[in-house]
């Protein structure tokens, strides 16, 4: 089996789905992802903060009226990293279809 090593940063799951959910757009405020990756306030700082150490997301913060507001947003080498993620997947599926079926 020839199947290359999972990226560390995306195999926490958690990573993983904040990163899925920033994938689908240009960025998202960070009540947004909270609740779509059903984490809390400083879950969800700790991990985007994570992921902004490895490159893969840029945190902007700013204001909305007189309201502090921060913008989580995929970089290029997120998006990049996000797909060869998803093709290692795939890969190891492929592999494992492809094994001989021992049940019989």
């Amino acid at each position: 089996m020839s199947v290359l090593p999972l990226d560390p940063v995306l195999s926490a799951t958690t990573r993983l789905s904040i990163v899925a959910v920033l994938a689908a757009a240009e960025e998202v405020d960070f009540a947004t992802v909270r609740d779509a990756v059903e984490l809390s306030d400083s879950a969800l700082s700790k991990q985007a903060s994570a992921l902004e150490a490895a490159g893969y997301v840029a945190v902007r913060k700013g204001y909305v009226g007189k309201r502090p507001r921060t913008w989580l947003r995929l970089t290029p080498e997120g998006r990049a990293a996000l797909r060869k993620y998803v093709a290692t997947l795939n890969s190891i599926v492929a592999e494992a279809d492809r094994a001989p079926d021992r049940d019989g």
